[in-house]
């Protein structure tokens, strides 16, 4: 019986993958639209409390075509000024009683999924800027990134409302119970090979379980994650929720991982890069790393 029932659980799996396959390839194999060879740069700040606006110290950067080498316009540069404004706005965010905290785990999921949204709009813009950003196919970022992103963003939307704690059967006349709470401010370094799918791979679980973050796209590819501050205005994340600042690792990402008023550090990266992100949040406040 139990040889019989792995054989059918095997059986539904592969079924299971071959849909999800076949899925995708009509979505790969559906007209396209043409991308924007030029896309309209719409935003270049740092993004704090909901607002684009220069780096502290003025400061710039380039971000370049790597089909031409050629730059494609520059951008502020994040540095320690720039997170300790952004960690201050995260901090209000997350202060108990504030609309962020207060807010139901549904209306969180709402949220998400109205981002999705928004991304399903601009989808091919979105495809286009991660195109010319990052040099990627995109016929690939259109039919694979794009769907992936909207695909987790509603899949964590979901999932809002869902994590929760157990109540626990204890001896003697006691009740008792576990509550699951956000850890608080997360701050988040993603690398450039995929900016938008690890943008939201980062951001969607994180803002699902009430965090609050402040994130740093790899400086070779901070378009996409920049121009995602207007769609997290535009969906209506209360101010402080999320932070986007764009800068190099050894000044914007060091100072994110010595910043004691930050509570976890996320990151994708390079070994090297992850056992100094390790001991930086081992130095400071001890901070929890993935």
């Amino acid at each position: 019986m139990a040889v019989k029932m792995a054989a059918f659980v095997r059986t539904r799996a592969l079924s299971s993958v071959k849909n999800v396959l076949q899925q995708q390839f009509r979505c790969m194999s559906a007209a396209i639209p043409q991308p924007s060879v030029s896309p309209d740069i719409k935003h270049t700040g740092v993004f704090i409390n909901n607002e684009f606006r220069d780096a502290v110290s003025g400061k710039v950067f380039p971000t370049v075509d790597p089909r031409t080498e050629q730059t494609i316009i520059e951008v502020a540069e994040g540095d320690k000024a720039d997170v300790d404004l952004a960690v201050k706005a995260a901090r209000e965010a997350f202060r108990l009683g504030s609309p962020w905290r207060t807010m139901d785990a549904a209306n969180r999921g709402r949220l998400l999924n109205n981002l999705a949204d928004l991304m399903e709009r601009d989808r091919q813009y979105l495809a286009s800027l991660e195109t010319l950003d990052s040099g990627k196919v995109y016929s690939q970022a259109f039919a694979a990134d794009l769907h992936l992103t909207i695909a987790c963003y509603r899949y964590y939307a979901g999932w809002a409302d869902k994590h929760h704690g157990k109540t626990l059967h204890v001896a003697g006349d006691h009740f008792a119970y576990t509550r699951h709470e956000p850890v608080g401010i997360c701050a988040q370094i993603i690398p450039w090979n995929y900016p938008l799918v690890m943008f939201i791979w980062k951001l969607a679980p994180a803002l699902a379980a009430g965090n609050v973050v402040i994130i740093k796209p790899a400086e070779q590819t901070p378009l996409s994650a920049i121009f995602m501050g207007s769609l997290i205005k535009e969906v209506g994340i209360p101010e402080g929720v999320v932070s986007i600042l764009p800068g190099y690792g050894p000044t914007c990402g060091a100072a994110l991982t010595a910043n004691t008023g930050i509570d976890k550090v996320a990151f994708t990266g390079s070994t090297e890069v992850g056992q100094i992100i390790m001991k930086g949040a081992a130095d400071s406040n001890l901070k929890r790393t993935t």
